[in-house]
């Protein structure tokens, strides 16, 4: 596992001496393993289809799964679509260029297809029990939670198969609650949940813009789960670390991060330019 890499300044906002005593988490590709999962439910997909589909190359099919997944997952999220159909629409967007054009029934059996691979392979990574077992040796009291874009009951499946829902207090979910990230009012409502103020919150994920600066500039600690994702499909943009922001490259270093005096919106170091993860779905 990588070492910690923590870039930001000082900010205007800094709020030294402040304590976090909740720590929220984003769900896929932060606690769960998410796009391992994609990669391995389209790979069982497409053999199960046969053909052009199976024949095809898998790095490609990949990328285009992933594209097709942050499309119409985000119609979703701006209330475009509802749930099932954006699943559709995926189904139908990657059978297209094989001639394939499946009825709405069909489209969705075959995204059933794909889901049997998806969940079969729901995995936590390595950092997750180690971090959080730290995070409450170092802040005593700290109160997990998860706020995630996705289905409520559809996320909370998640979090019961990979073992965390004991462990998580509160899940705050767009589809349940009617706002999305990065929109302040999401994190707003998930301090509001626990009974905190903003300030008292840290939140990190695995996107730089959809998370961690999302959630800065609601007034949380915000922080950039940056996971080697490339391989598995996801697409990346050339960018900075925003001024308070706090990047990291493993959740093993979360106590040190959230423990520390820059805890309250800064991090120590300058900006550098790193790379940024464009929002993808969760399924």
């Amino acid at each position: 596992m990588a070492g910690a890499c923590v870039s930001g300044g000082a900010g205007a906002d800094a709020r030294p001496g402040s304590s976090i005593r909740v720590m929220l988490f984003d769900l896929d590709d932060c606690l769960l393993a998410h796009s391992r999962a994609v990669a391995i439910g389209l790979a069982r997909a497409r053999a199960e289809t046969g053909g052009a589909v199976a024949a095809a190359d898998p790095d490609t099919e990949l990328r285009r799964w992933r594209e097709l997944e942050e499309h119409h997952y985000g119609r979703w999220l701006r209330g475009e679509i509802d749930f099932l159909e954006q699943r559709r629409e995926r189904a139908r967007g990657f059978l297209a260029p094989f001639g394939i054009a499946p009825t709405p029934d069909e489209a969705l059996g075959w995204f059933d297809r794909y889901m049997v691979g998806y969940r079969a392979s729901w995995s936590l990574f390595d950092d997750v029990l180690p971090a959080l077992d730290a995070l409450e040796r170092a802040v005593p009291g700290i109160r997990f939670g998860v706020i995630t874009n996705g289905d409520l009951t559809f996320q909370s499946e998640k979090l019961e198969a990979i073992g965390l829902a004991a462990r998580i207090e509160h899940v705050i979910a767009s589809g349940e609650v009617g706002v999305a990230k990065p929109a302040a009012g999401i994190f707003d409502l998930a301090a509001a949940a626990f009974g905190e103020p903003v300030s008292a919150c840290a939140y990190i994920g695995d996107r730089l813009r959809t998370d961690a600066t999302g959630a800065h500039d609601a007034g949380m600690l915000g922080l950039w789960l940056d996971r080697p994702l490339e391989a598995l499909g996801v697409p990346v943009e050339a960018g900075a670390v925003p001024p308070g922001v706090v990047r990291l490259t493993t959740l093993l270093d979360l106590p040190a991060a959230v423990a520390a005096p820059h805890a309250a919106g800064t991090s120590p170091g300058t900006s550098s330019p790193a790379p940024r993860r464009s929002p993808t779905g969760t399924t």
